[in-house]
């Protein structure tokens, strides 16, 4: 594969400087090359005038989505790519540290073998969709790359770094040219809402657990799709592990990729502060029925009795370890080796260890999955019909991609569920509130 030439047509429309124009001509190797037209292209499909430097980058293409998947990487790491910032690895398709967990399937091998692959360009094997829960992570600010929805939606709200969407092969591209458009949400003009939800009637006891917060998630995300929304309203200033809840199913229910809680976020001291001046934002109340709606449309399932719960996704916390640690401690082991998963990070399952939680949860019978996520690997028993979750993102695509019915609650209702067997709930999150 020849690197194009210096003042190819593919600079049409965007500025380069001369380092950049050395490393789309193949100054620093083939692999180098092609990743950076793929980032010129996509610079010149947005209408971005220049590029963008990077602080880091997160990549989502090590989760096996077809052979294409494998063979892009292989092509990249043939031609002697390696990553040129600090990058992270999200979920793969296996739990290199739990494999017996994992059903065998016809893509095991082939998803082992493309972590490898990026482990091979240079990324670092964090294996997690949360990697805002790293020991470091960007800060107000910075310019990034990242791959993962909700990962995506954090870091852009809750950080103030700056990412636009960017999806399998654009994500390994970025990390190793260290560049993106400049366009997008990497533009402050873009970064200003053009709705605005007005929380102020929402009782405060329906926003006291993370999985309220996801019920919020699913209520805005769907009605404001792709849109930067900004947040009113909100009396109690929510947890990492709440904002996290929100901004995972806001970007699944509806693809928000930033959004502003005013004196919450940093970037929205003030409702003017992430306002267009141009024209005022549409202003939407959100009224409790609105929530009880949404949180109505998180259970797919009808049928009671339960055969699973699956936590984790986004991967848990440690707070969350040890909320869980404490509900499990009090009652005994679980019945009759009642399935019960939660996701984590290899990270957070090493603090989660060093304080006792880890091992609190699996004598209790909890089966813990590091690396990948319940609902995008061959996890949970083909028998199984219907799962227990606290996760709005796992409430909103397992049904697709499993095939199976969801019940939806509070972290409480999940625990006491699974020793009941069947489906209850005792918290705010199941009542008629």
């Amino acid at each position: 594969m020849e690197p194009r030439a210096r003042g190819d047509p593919i600079l049409s429309t965007v500025a380069l400087s001369e380092a950049e124009r050395g490393l789309l001509a193949g100054d620093d190797g083939p692999g180098t090359a092609l990743a950076m037209r793929v980032i010129v292209g996509l610079a010149n499909a947005l209408g971005a005038q220049a590029l963008q430097p990077i602080t880091a980058a997160h990549v989502d293409g090590c989760l096996y989505n077809g052979q294409v998947s494998l063979d892009f990487s292989e092509r990249l790491r043939e031609l002697g790519a390696r990553v040129s910032v600090p990058t992270t690895l999200n979920v793969g398709s296996f739990d290199l540290m739990h494999p017996e967990l994992i059903r065998p399937t016809e893509k095991t091998g082939v998803g082992r073998e493309l972590m490898a692959s990026y482990r091979a360009l240079g990324c670092a094997p964090t294996w997690t969709c949360a990697p805002y829960q790293l020991a470091t992570r960007p800060a107000f600010g910075d310019h990034i790359a990242w791959a993962e929805s909700n990962a995506i939606s954090f870091v852009n709200s809750v950080v103030g770094a700056r990412t636009d969407r960017y999806g399998d092969f654009v994500d390994i591209c970025a990390a190793i040219t260290g560049r993106v458009p400049l366009a997008g949400l990497h533009l402050s003009e873009n970064r200003l809402a053009s709705i605005v939800f007005d929380c102020a009637a929402l009782p405060a006891a329906l926003l006291q657990d993370t999985s309220g917060w996801a019920v919020l998630g699913a209520l805005i995300g769907r009605r404001a799709g792709g849109s930067v929304v900004a947040i009113t309203g909100i009396a109690d200033r929510p947890s990492e592990d709440q904002l996290k809840a929100f901004a995972s199913t806001a970007a699944s229910a509806g693809g928000i990729a930033l959004f502003h809680i005013v004196g919450v976020t940093p970037e929205a001291p003030t409702l003017d502060a992430v306002r267009s001046g141009a024209a005022p934002p549409e202003s939407i109340p959100v009224a409790v029925a609105d929530w009880r709606a949404a949180r109505s449309a998180l259970t797919s399932s009808p049928d009671t009795t339960l055969h699973a719960v699956s936590v984790g996704t986004p991967h848990f916390s440690l707070t969350e370890f040890g909320a869980l640690a404490g509900l499990l401690d009090e009652r005994g082991p679980l019945p009759d080796g009642f399935p019960f998963y939660v996701s984590t990070s290899r990270a957070v399952l090493a603090e989660a260890a060093e304080v006792g939680y880890a091992e609190t949860c699996q004598r209790a019978g909890v089966r813990i999955l590091t690396d990948t996520c319940t609902y995008v690997s061959a996890v949970l028993d083909p028998a199984i019909r219907v799962v227990m979750t606290n996760s709005g993102k796992w409430a909103w695509y397992a049904p697709a991609n499993l095939g199976i019915g969801v019940a939806f609650g509070s972290l409480q209702d999940c625990v006491d569920s699974a020793y009941a067997g069947t489906v209850v709930h005792r918290s705010v999150i199941g009542t008629d509130v």
